[in-house]
């Protein structure tokens, strides 16, 4: 056993040493859905791009912990009731809306927030042209970008929903999941075992709270080294703390490869994670992506953009909000605060 252990660790050493960190670079373009096009601001916002990631420079250079925040709204978004926008939408006189379902819990309301201040800017530039929805797949894109993470070509001309559902989060994959549901739920939105191993490396930046990954405090399987568990332990004295871990012990501000070298290492923080690394569908494609991150990178592109256009709203579907926190009937009085506030600041 010792022969084996050492062995693994010399491995792992090896992987470490012989990593080649990757600069973004453009990836090859996916083919775009009926409704969306990978041009479809050229004439009428050439600049919203720019716009976006101008803006969240600055934001995540006083505020990194936004990027995974944002990256968070993108997914649970789409994998709700599709790539609308949805989940930023408040609910009327104290009602539930999406992010009060349990699978929201701990979302950034920092990151909320910015996406709706994006809107307003961009508004400034672009009246009524540019959706939330949009707005929220290029923020995630540029969360991704901006830490390290490959420059990902994104398909728009998304319109925003004029409602939610207040169940539709249970679409979404739980923390505490093993590999053969993760397969499962993914599979019936037609993503493969690759796009579930890709997407999962999402999780190689942000952290998670006591309450979503407790369950690894006091169960060893998946198999979990004992001084990670200790670490968990110390951090997570029982399942109510609010206290939070990283999800990638080795790297938490970058979006790298390291994520699937942690769960070689059986540090993974979710069930959902370290089960990835030994179950016979995916444990080669989690060894890939630890010895090559710009595979990592191609993939989990692929598999974004596929994100992206999940159940998208196009032509006369959906609206363009004045406001990303209410449909256009029932404008947001904070929004109204906000597009004042921005104008002022632009016109100092």
């Amino acid at each position: 056993m010792a022969m084996v252990s050492a062995s693994r660790s010399l491995f792992i050493s090896f992987l470490l040493a012989s990593l080649i960190l990757v600069s973004s670079e453009r990836v090859a373009r996916p083919p775009a859905v009926r409704g969306l096009d990978y041009d479809f601001y050229r004439l009428s916002c050439p600049r919203i791009e720019r716009i976006v990631r101008k803006h969240l420079e600055d934001v995540f250079e006083k505020d990194s912990g936004q990027a995974p925040g944002i990256l968070r709204l993108f997914f649970h978004d789409c994998f709700s009731q599709g790539c609308d926008a949805s989940i930023l939408l408040n609910g009327v006189d104290g009602e539930d809306d999406e992010k009060q379902h349990d699978a929201n819990f701990a979302l950034r309301e920092e990151a909320l927030q910015t996406i709706e201040n994006i809107r307003a800017i961009v508004r400034k530039q672009c009246p009524r042209v540019v959706s939330c929805a949009d707005i929220l797949v290029i923020a995630a894109r540029e969360a991704v970008r901006q830490f390290g993470g490959p420059d990902i070509d994104v398909p728009l001309g998304r319109k925003d929903s004029l409602n939610f559902s207040v169940n539709s989060p249970d679409n979404l994959p739980v923390p505490f999941a093993r590999t053969d549901e993760l397969l499962t739920v993914f599979g019936s939105k037609k993503f493969d075992a690759t796009d579930v191993v890709a997407l999962s490396g999402a999780h190689t930046f942000g952290q998670a709270h006591c309450p979503t990954m407790f369950n690894r405090v006091i169960d060893s399987d998946p198999p979990i080294e004992p001084n990670f568990k200790k670490q968990l332990e110390a951090t997570c004295p029982n399942e109510e703390s609010l206290n939070a871990v990283n999800l990638d012990v080795r790297t938490p501000n970058t979006f790298d490869n390291m994520y699937y070298i942690n769960l070689l290492n059986h540090q993974g923080v979710f069930t959902s994670d370290q089960d990835l690394a030994s179950h016979p569908k995916t444990k080669e494609i989690v060894n890939l992506f630890a010895s090559n991150q710009k595979e990592f990178f191609n993939k989990f592109a692929n598999a974004f953009v596929k994100v992206s256009q999940l159940d998208v709203l196009t032509g006369n579907q959906g609206e363009i909000r004045k406001s990303c926190f209410a449909p256009n009937n029932r404008k947001s009085k904070v929004a109204t605060v906000v597009e004042e506030v921005v104008e002022i600041v632009a016109n100092m």
